[in-house]
């Protein structure tokens, strides 16, 4: 099919039907969007190639997270930046919840690990 197996993951065989493909890209957006739903939460962090590609009008709802995928297993590494009053341990234990029902409701997958790592904390803007 000439596909890249290391970006995108075989579920199970449904019989007679085929089988379902899950991008890696897509686990990751699912991540992205689940952490911004935790309330503290200000916005995912990217990398300095994300930054780059955005200031070049390429947007990646997926930046802030990797994704690694071994058999049904994930493992999500997600940057962020907690808004300023927000208790940072209890935030990110909100969102490491977050994202493993999420994925794993959404995927099928098994989520073994959620690592967080704040990288900021954002002022409110009046």
């Amino acid at each position: 099919m000439g596909r890249d197996d290391k970006n995108i993951t075989d579920m199970a065989d449904t019989p007679g039907l085929g089988t379902v493909q899950i991008a890696d890209d897509v686990v990751a957006v699912i991540c992205s969007i689940a952490a911004m739903e935790v309330d503290g939460v200000s916005s995912i962090d990217g990398n300095i190639s994300d930054d780059l590609m955005s200031k070049v009008g390429m947007q990646n709802p997926a930046k802030g997270v990797k994704i690694d995928i071994t058999g049904e297993n994930v493992a999500v590494d997600v940057r962020l930046m907690v808004a300023y009053g927000y208790n940072i341990p209890a935030t990110c234990a909100k969102v490491q919840d977050k994202i493993k029902s999420t994925v794993e409701n959404m995927t099928g997958l098994k989520v073994r690990d959620v690592n967080v790592r704040i990288t900021g904390v954002e002022m409110q803007k009046d």
